[in-house]
């Protein structure tokens, strides 16, 4: 490896020689040499953005020189400058799911551009985009060896038109490609396939420069590639399609939360168990909007697999991002996954170069930080609702009756009998065992343990229990690959875990329906059943509509469960069950030891396993072969389908952006609690004929079975609203003891969420939601912010929001707004009879801002509060002016 300084006038471009080729990168120490600032400390996260901010000052880009000199004082501040900087990511990532809503968007933009006279043309992706079909998957068949492709054959058949629609953005669009179906969950492909750590490009002078991998996703768990070093996190679909358009990212410089691991790993514990201990320690500690990056010895002791695993559950913990920098394990992880030796050894002379190279010296400056000993960590699960609710295995049975109390007021022991079956369910019994989500099939440690206890309890004579729903839904085929190498796939197959499809299943709400008898018994006693999954999403109301109680926990752990049959078990002491001979089970004796399973992913893993199941990446099967689509440059909206309608964000946009106006003799829409995920405010799952989404399809001669989810229909704005605040377990303060999507609406009268807010708009009568703490949790669901502007709701009153909502809001043109003084809305006695009134938005409004509220009651009082203006940024202004971060885009494309 040779450095020298590059011909590029900028002093902080050099030139790097790796071996016999050649590459320009902008160095952070030469920012130094120039006077810059001392950049010497900063995290390695950190410098990733810094590097960003290099590079796009050098082209004249919205970049200054004040702008990388605040990253030398964030560090003489000790971590903290929130300045506002302008940030560009290398490439998008999308999921179907959230991936054909921004498609529609796009195509929509070619049409609101060429009613302004502008080129179709110019709405095109500028940076690479990756669309990986991954959600669509629905588990109908389990538990046999057809299951697989019954399962295809019925997702072609629900899901054809949006495949032929995103076929046809795949041709229509520049820099995008799309994964097809039956190959793997995006994130998994993106760790293990797509991403790079150093990316390389070619600039407008045609010579080549390296820089960090980087990306925003579509997806929440975007996070995950932040395990091999690639900064990426998630962020809407309207801010995603910002970006491809060009747009950056406008950001505060992040502070930086430092978890130092040291220690490692205790015989007989996973990477599940470590993530669960860290989404509760980093919960507690409260690290929303911030990033946090893991150092500390116990990284040799870290696979990469489980860096993946904890840089995958960063929503869950509240974090912008969980990031690992580079080190040995980065470069052995993509050696065996099958990267260019070339790019192995780019990415350690680069990392080694321009500082982000971990090694024993590394101490940078964090904001704060807090530590773990890995060696503390025991076997656990997380439940019945959050990612955060920590409970040690040995706490298991306790833990869940003390939640039937607490939590689901009912007490224990109540059975009801299943019509036609030889046994009775009782509350804590599971009815759906998953092996699923990119979390965990993503590491093939808990895979291969979770082979191993089937293969043991299958020689013992043990099976699923009865009831129990079981399915293997690897996040990649490499998965399958391995599981098939080591013979253990058919030991899974032996106690039901067969495979059902390689994408987001349960833990995105597509577990598919349970038996009707189970149902049915359910409903009948009212019983609180349970799930168990290997997912990193657990909240109320998503995983079934069967199921109040669902628990996070690794492989082998979903695997032991669903032969003991029930959570009112400790697991780690009590009998699991009985063997063939009659003889009591318990975990130990099934549980492999460390050494068998790093054993055999040492034999079955390897770099020729994912060259071959990546080699043909986007070619797809003969299914997606055979879609047919057009190669026009717009869409040719069928004005009968369900599935991709033309929406009105830009239909009669003016050619000039309007001024924020003042929230005057607003209505209450609803009163929402603490902890209101985006799974309440737009719901995935499936709905039934009753709801109001199920009532439009079934004018339109949809039958019930073809409803598919909502998480399909996003490409449907009109099935999208009336989805909006519509999950099932959704509680609204303005009703009493009602769950759903539920208000009252201009008369007082009990109504549908959807129905409520269109009799409001009827009447053109704005609309306000009120919330509690963590407002908008979970998922980077675009549809929770579009759901709530179609509504016609124009201001989010909360006492915190989550960041991805917060962001999604405002891209919208629905103004956040957090209480301040220590008002609440039960504080306030708010009942949803009250107007509301906000003004100090119209004029010269500044980001952050405070600005009065008046609240008039129903008997006449009047009360002036004030609210924090959650537009965090000078831009975000520009985007409520707007309408929209996209009208904001569509405009300045269409004036250029």
């Amino acid at each position: 490896m040779t450095v020298t300084v590059g011909t590029d006038s900028n002093k902080t471009r050099k030139t790097l020689t790796v071996g016999d080729a050649s590459v320009d990168y902008y160095s952070i120490p030469a920012a130094t040499e120039a006077g810059l600032g001392d950049f010497s400390k900063l995290p390695a996260a950190l410098k990733v953005v810094l590097e960003n901010m290099l590079r796009f000052e050098d082209d004249g880009r919205t970049v200054s020189t004040d702008d990388i000199k605040a990253f030398a004082q964030w560090g003489a501040n000790g971590g903290n400058n929130p300045r506002e900087i302008a940030y560009r990511p290398a490439r998008v990532l999308m999921q179907d799911f959230t991936g054909v809503p921004a498609v529609v968007d796009l195509a929509a933009m070619r049409d609101g551009i060429v009613a302004l006279g502008g080129d179709a043309e110019k709405i095109n992706p500028l940076s690479p985009v990756d669309l990986v079909i991954d959600h669509s998957v629905m588990i109908d068949e389990f538990g046999n060896p057809r299951a697989f492709q019954m399962n295809v054959d019925r997702e072609y058949e629900r899901n054809l038109e949006r495949y032929t629609f995103l076929k046809w953005g795949q041709k229509a669009f520049d820099n995008f490609r799309v994964v097809p179906p039956g190959t793997g969950i995006c994130h998994q492909v993106n760790l293990e396939y797509l991403a790079q750590t150093v990316w390389k490009d070619t600039d407008q002078n045609g010579v080549e420069v390296a820089y960090p991998d980087t990306l925003v996703g579509t997806d929440s768990h975007t996070t995950m590639v932040n395990g091999v070093a690639v900064l990426g996190w998630g962020v809407g679909g309207i801010e995603a399609e910002a970006a491809m358009l060009g747009q950056p990212i406008s950001m505060l410089i992040p502070e930086v939360i430092g978890f130092e691991l040291t220690g490692a790993m205790m015989e007989g514990t996973t990477g599940t168990d470590l993530v669960l201990k860290v989404v509760e320690l980093l919960r507690a500690k409260g690290v929303v909007g911030k990033f946090v990056e893991f150092y500390g010895s116990g990284l040799d002791n870290l696979p990469l697999a489980d860096r993946a695993t904890i840089a995958n559950m960063a929503p869950e913990y509240g974090a912008t991002c969980g990031f690992f920098p580079i080190d040995g394990e980065t470069l052995r992880y993509l050696r065996n996954t099958g990267r260019d030796e070339d790019r192995v050894q780019l990415v350690e002379a680069y990392a080694k170069e321009n500082g982000f190279w971990r090694d024993a010296d590394y101490a940078p400056i964090y904001t704060s930080t807090l530590s773990l000993d890995m060696g503390t960590i025991v076997p656990a699960i997380s439940g019945p609702k959050r990612p955060q609710d920590y409970v040690a295995l040995t706490d298991g049975q306790s833990a869940f009756r003390r939640e039937m109390e607490e939590t689901f007021k009912r007490p224990m022991g109540k059975e009801v009998a299943v019509k036609g079956e030889d046994y009775a369910l009782e509350s804590g019994d599971i009815v759906i065992a998953s092996i699923t989500s990119c979390t965990n099939t993503s590491n093939p440690y808990v895979m291969i343990g979770a082979g191993l206890v089937a293969r043991k309890a299958a020689a013992l004579g043990l099976d699923r229990k009865p009831w129990v729903k079981t399915s293997l839904a690897p996040g990649s085929q490499v998965v399958s690959a391995y599981l098939e190498a080591a013979d253990l796939q058919k030991d899974l197959d032996a106690i039901g875990f067969n495979l059902v499809g390689y994408g987001c299943t349960t833990c995105i709400g597509n577990s598919g329906p349970i038996q009707k008898e189970l149902s049915e018994a359910i409903a009948e006693g009212d019983l609180v059943a349970t799930s168990v999954l290997s997912g990193n999403r657990n909240f109320e109301g998503r995983i079934s509509p069967d199921v109040r109680a669902n628990y996070l926990a690794s492989p082998p752990l979903v695997v032991a469960y669903a032969l003991a049959g029930t959570m009112d078990i400790n697991l780690a002491t009590d009998v699991i069950a009985q063997d063939k001979d009659g003889n009591d089970v318990y975990l130990k004796d099934i549980w492999p030891s460390t050494q068998e399973i790093a054993d055999l992913v040492q034999q079955t893993v390897t770099r020729e396993a994912f060259q071959t199941k990546y080699a043909d990446v986007f070619k797809g099967d003969d299914k997606w072969q055979a879609v047919e689509t057009t190669e026009a440059q717009t869409y040719d909206w069928p004005a009968a389908s369900t599935y991709v309608q033309n929406p009105p964000y830009f239909q009669g946009m003016s050619k000039e952006p309007g001024v924020i106006s003042n929230v005057e003799d607003a209505k209450v829409l609803a009163i929402l609690g603490d902890m209101i995920t985006t799974d309440h405010i737009s719901p995935a799952g499936s709905f039934k004929q009753t709801t109001p989404a199920g009532q439009y399809l079934t004018e339109r001669q949809v039958p019930v079975r073809e409803f598919n989810s909502y998480g399909s229909r996003r490409g449907n704005h009109e099935v999208m609203m009336r989805g909006t605040f519509a999950n099932i377990r959704i509680k609204n303060e303005m009703l009493t003891g009602v769950e759903g999507g539920y208000t009252k609406d201009v008369d007082g009268n009990q109504a549908s969420i959807y129905d409520a807010a269109m009799s409001h708009q009827a009447n053109g009568t704005p609309l306000v939601v009120f919330g509690g703490q963590q407002y908008g949790a979970g998922s980077s669901r675009d549809w929770a912010a579009k759901g709530t502007a179609l509504l016609g709701v124009k201001a989010v009153i909360a006492e915190s929001f989550e960041r991805i909502h917060r962001s999604n809001l405002v891209g919208m043109g629905v103004i956040p707004f957090e209480f301040t003084d220590g008002d609440t809305r039960k504080s306030l006695g708010l009942t949803g009879e009250e107007i509301v009134s906000i003004t100090g938005l119209s004029g010269d409004i500044e980001p952050l801002s405070n600005v009065p509220c008046t609240i008039t009651y129903p008997n006449g009082d009047m009360k002036e509060i004030q609210l924090k203006c959650r537009i965090d940024t000078a831009v975000e202004i520009e985007y409520i002016e707007h309408g929209g971060v996209l009208h904001y885009v569509l405009r300045n494309l269409a004036q250029s």
